[in-house]
């Protein structure tokens, strides 16, 4: 093993280290008064019953498909052996960063309620520093993950030579990222739809009918909201990250060795080069989250300047850093420059979300002025400026796409393993600091249940100005943390894709084939190219079986959104009545003098997350399946380019079409166009319904779809090709 390989092991120790550090700083802060203490207890008890049962219904989802795996793997001899059970530890680890930014969160929301009552800045740091607790969680395990594995397989599976073991190591190791997705996805679904019916029901009933403010401890509904931001936006997007972060070097890897497996003495140092490149966004992230403060001024710009310092100095050292590592490596200024695109990519996307979606800049100023003529313009302005802010992140990832596959391959199409390589390792550029800017993300959950608990628990105005300041920034943040993962959803897909044709050759072999005819030749299948096994398996647009795939690709994008929207409103539908059955039949409600059954909602969120969670998931994992039987590999392409693509603009659609609303609210409420209770704000809060579920449900689970579909592919390609031979 070269002694640089144990720089990703130390990485993660010392990114779990310092994650356990700064939860003890959070657990230190005061957590306020008696009432402020009993409401996060209320909070945290329903998070962590949600997740309870979550796990128990994905532990059972989980022990199935493990037993699938297992028939495929050693009944069939259609599948690697360790695949069933890296499924369940990628799985295990995504799961588990979850719980440990959940824990943290239902913590820290009390905590930074209190220090919002001494500065901004104490709050921003409680918050921040919490959220960074997830942050550091998810890199951390990941790349333990990564390294035990790696070692395992290095030391395990065999090879004729030194380059076919690394390739088949590494494309082992693609197959592992399902666990994890399918992980995510779990969680991000259930997650949305409990959080939005909660976040729905409170605010319709709540805001619109009785005209309490949000939070209020008269709606039965706001402990369920509360809880819904931590299962839906903590452990959720937790979950989600880590399997953003783990495929992309998984995906990163797999090309390395396969792009200079001509070259033995190069071909290590590409493979080491994702996991160092993340090993090293671990140290240069935590410098950035030690940058993050403000200073006097306590308005929102302020805030955002701190969390964009904290970002730019790690992704500034990353750049700086990167090229000397991979210069140590052999690999050239020409894979840097790749690297870099996917870094500047991202940025760009981040800011592209930040514009649309943030209330200092025109597009959310212009949908909250619709508000004034009725929740109708409200909804068409908020489409509107949700479907023009796609062109950004795409010209974003085309323009960084064609940079990275450019500088890889040195601008010749011919060198095409070495240019996707360079769109792989652009996605880890992409994600290499996830340690701060998945912190910039998580800190919104938290300073949304800070407020939450300032409101209820009846602090001083000034103390929920300060939360709501922090709040308002944590939708913009978290709208550029899902611009992230979606952006490098779309790279590291896309290198999956070539992952895919390169399981190809081993299900080939697997079954038989060890020499196929390509263009009238016979040739080995261990030594045919990506490009020649495109020609064998006649993977071109005049193949009517690649547009059928394309069509089905697209439609599963609309459909798996179709599924999830309709979840969060049949929840919201039950919450709706749940809040009006209270304030009819309990008396007192309204007035104060009598205390909600917050319990009933909590449930209710629960039972349907459960429910409705299973059907989309699973409907993901079998379509790679039942597409590959049906119109064999050529369908199977198609239909994940049509997925990829329309799935990475739909997703980007509707998190920038959710932020915009649920920032066009705040903007109201901060005392523009009639502030809080006016007819302007009831429209806004309409608008907010709407996006809730874009942004929180269905949007971000689009990215984990992009991905887990490719892999359930690459875990299905010998099933295809026994039923297409």
């Amino acid at each position: 093993m070269n002694g640089l390989f144990w720089l990703a092991p130390l990485a993660g120790f010392s990114a779990l280290g310092f994650a356990v550090y700064f939860y003890r700083q959070m657990i230190k802060e005061n957590e306020g008064n008696e009432t402020m203490r009993m409401i996060a207890s209320h909070v945290r008890e329903g998070a962590m019953a949600y997740l309870k049962q979550q796990y128990k219904v994905v532990g059972l989802v989980f022990f199935v498909l493990a037993i699938l795996l297992a028939i495929l793997a050693y009944g069939f001899e259609l599948q690697n052996h360790w695949v069933p059970f890296a499924f369940l530890t990628s799985g295990f680890f995504s799961g588990l960063a979850g719980f440990f930014g959940m824990k943290t969160a239902t913590s820290a929301s009390s905590r930074t309620a209190e220090a919002a009552r001494h500065s901004l800045n104490k709050g921003l740091k409680v918050a921040f520093r919490s959220g960074a607790v997830m942050g550091l969680t998810v890199v951390g395990l990941a790349l333990l993950d990564y390294s035990f594995w790696f070692y395992v397989l290095n030391h395990c599976l065999p090879g004729a030579t030194e380059a076919e073991h690394m390739l088949l190591v590494t494309t082992t190791m693609v197959t592992f990222g399902i666990g994890a997705s399918l992980q995510a996805l779990f969680a991000r679904v259930g997650g949305g739809i409990f959080t939005k019916a909660a976040d729905v029901g409170a605010d319709l009933v709540g805001k619109v009918e009785a005209g309490i403010p949000e939070d209020d401890p008269r709606n039965p509904a706001t402990i369920a909201d509360n809880v819904g931001d931590n299962v839906g936006d903590v452990a959720g997007m937790g979950a989600d990250l880590y399997e953003s972060y783990y495929g992309s070097i998984l995906a990163s890897a797999s090309l390395g060795a396969l792009a200079f497996f001509n070259q033995p003495e190069l071909q290590w140092n590409a493979v080491l080069a994702p996991v160092l490149m993340g090993a090293l966004g671990v140290f240069l992230s935590l410098i950035g989250i030690f940058c993050v403060r403000v200073g006097g001024n306590e308005g929102g710009k302020s805030i955002l300047k701190a969390l964009d310092r904290g970002i730019n100095v790690a992704a500034l050292c990353l750049v700086v850093v990167s090229y000397f590592l991979l210069q140590c490596l052999g690999l050239g200024a020409h894979i840097w420059g790749a690297l870099v695109a996917g870094l500047i990519t991202g940025i760009v996307i981040g800011k592209g979300s930040e514009y649309y979606t943030s209330a200092e800049y025109k597009p959310t100023k212009r949908i909250a002025e619709k508000a004034e003529t009725g929740a109708g313009p409200v909804i068409i302005g908020g489409l509107g400026e949700g479907m023009a802010s796609t062109m950004i992140p795409v010209f974003a990832v085309v323009i960084g796409m064609s940079c990275a596959f450019g500088f890889a391959s040195h601008f010749q199409f011919s060198a095409l393993n070495e240019g996707l390589y360079g769109i792989g390792l652009a996605a880890v550029g992409m994600l290499s600091t996830l340690g701060i800017t998945l912190a910039t993300d998580a800190y919104g959950p938290i300073a949304d249940n800070a407020g939450g608990n300032a409101e209820m628990s009846g602090l001083p105005p000034k103390v929920r100005q300060r939360t709501d300041a922090l709040d308002a920034i944590g939708n913009t943040t978290a709208a550029t943390g899902k611009g992230f993962a979606i952006g490098s959803a779309a790279l590291t897909a896309l290198a999956l894709v070539a992952s895919y044709v390169q399981e190809l050759k081993l299900g080939l072999i697997r079954i038989g084939k060890d020499v196929i005819e390509v263009n009238g030749t016979l040739c080995n299948t261990s030594d045919v190219s990506l490009v020649q096994l495109m020609h064998f398996f006649e993977i071109h647009l005049l193949n009517p079986k690649v547009l059928m795939g394309m069509f089905v690709g697209s439609m599963l994008a609309f459909v798996f959104c179709g599924m999830t929207m309709n979840a969060v409103g049949r929840a919201a539908a039950k919450m709706v009545d749940e809040v009006r059955r209270q304030f009819k039949e309990i008396k007192g409600i309204l007035s104060g003098k009598a205390k909600p059954d917050y319990s009933r909602c909590v449930r209710i969120s629960t039972e349907s997350a459960q429910k409705e969670m299973l059907l989309p998931a699973l409907m993901t994992i079998a379509f790679p399946f039942l597409v590959g039987i049906c119109l064999g590999v050529p369908g199977v392409v198609g239909m994940l380019a049509g997925t990829l693509s329309c799935g990475f603009v739909l997703a980007i659609f509707m998190a920038n079409s959710g932020g915009a609303w649920d920032n066009a609210k705040k903007y109201i409420e901060e005392g523009h166009f009639g502030g809080k209770g006016s007819e302007a704000h009831k429209a806004a809060v309409i608008g907010d319904t709407v996006g809730d579920p874009f942004k929180d449900t269905s949007g971000p689970s689009l990215n984990i779809l992009l991905k887990l579909m490719t892999i359930a592919s690459i875990i299905g390609a010998s099933v295809t090709l026994v039923f297409q031979f």
